[in-house]
């Protein structure tokens, strides 16, 4: 197995320290399945891989590093001997499991937000962190690693970057939101609601409790579990804890948009002086930000589906020499899978070997 890693750290723990026994607690998951990927896309020195989740979705197979393997049932024995745990399940799933996977020491890496608030735990970005120039220092017994939302990764990326360049004023976002950051259901129930009315019959809403097909909206149902108001606050929250005061927080509108995947960003930015528009290009472009010059295909959801950057065009505003426009795009699953894969890769450093008998 090669320890070659494209971009960001490497995984040099083969060599070093041996093999390492990781499990997935949520692997049918969206979020889940893209880990795995992503797992051995970087070629993630592991000698194991447990894929775990519920009931529903026990027995279901899946490739893992060419091999087929099944989705076992999530067991307090399951995480004997396992140096990484990612939860990329539920919140509700990762608070019942995540002390006894603690426990049997193993580090854990939470995709699921649940523990972002818990005594010892960090949020983790390492784009920002390296682009911040922040040094991670590896413990021997962390806590857990957050992964920060993926849009407040990109913000703060994308600003950080442009603050270095040209002095802001003044941003503000809009941010759609793609039906994928539900996980399947989110993603079956826009599917539904698009056939149902295309053939005239009632609405599926267990999750939005609101048309979302063919619509676009700045707050779900009363019945819904999730709230577009609870994303607008985590993004700000995480944004504000992985960039510091030295990048201003953008006033932020998380709209619910008609797309399966990708989140798509409409940012205008205002500056002290005036700017130009190649200007900021060269300031954003870089290391995981893809610059999409007029004459290409503008970023969308479609294109920057599976791709590790964020692909961003430059618009300028028409009058105004001292704002423009950023329209971009990113994979919001394949971005928190790439965090969350980097945060494991750093924390293996600190382990002394694999703890396989």
């Amino acid at each position: 197995m090669s320890t070659n890693v494209k971009g960001g750290t490497l995984a040099h723990a083969e060599t070093s320290h041996g093999f390492y026994r990781v499990a997935i607690v949520g692997a049918a998951s969206l979020k889940g399945k893209e880990v795995a990927e992503v797992l051995d896309q970087r070629n993630f020195p592991s000698s194991e891989v447990k894929l775990l989740d519920d009931d529903q979705a026990l027995g279901q197979l899946e490739a893992m590093k060419d091999e087929i393997t099944f989705i076992q049932s999530v067991r307090a024995e399951q995480f004997e001997h396992v140096d990484f745990t990612f939860f990329a399940s539920d919140a509700e799933s990762t608070r019942k499991n995540w002390r006894q996977v603690q426990k049997s020491g193993s580090a854990i890496v939470d995709l699921s937000y649940a523990l972002e608030d818990e005594p010892g735990a960090s949020l983790r970005a390492p784009w920002v962190e390296r682009q911040l120039g922040k040094a991670f220092a590896p413990e021997l017994q962390p806590g857990p690693a957050v992964v920060a939302h993926p849009v407040a990764t990109v913000l703060a990326l994308l600003l950080s970057r442009v603050r270095n360049a040209c002095p802001l004023k003044h941003v503000v976002a809009t941010v759609f939101e793609p039906a994928s950051e539900h996980g399947q259901t989110g993603m079956d129930e826009l599917h539904q609601q698009t056939v149902n009315l295309l053939s005239f019959q009632q609405l599926s809403k267990q999750v939005y409790d609101v048309q979302v097909a063919f619509n676009m909206v700045s707050r779900y149902g009363q019945e819904s579990n999730a709230s577009l108001t609870g994303v607008h606050d985590r993004v700000l929250k995480h944004f504000g804890r992985i960039v510091g005061n030295g990048v201003p927080a953008p006033s932020l509108l998380v709209l619910q948009a008609p797309i399966f995947h990708s989140h798509a960003f409409a940012l205008n930015l205002q500056f002290e002086d005036a700017v130009t528009p190649a200007g900021v290009s060269r300031a954003i472009a870089g290391e995981h930000i893809s610059v999409i010059e007029q004459a290409d295909e503008a970023p969308n959801n479609v294109n920057a589906a599976g791709q590790d950057d964020l692909l961003a065009s430059i618009v300028p505003n028409a009058g105004d020499a001292r704002s423009l426009w950023i329209w971009a795009a990113s994979d919001n699953l394949r971005i928190a899978a790439l965090t969350a894969v980097e945060c494991a890769e750093e924390m293996a450093a600190a382990r002394p070997r694999g703890q396989i008998q």
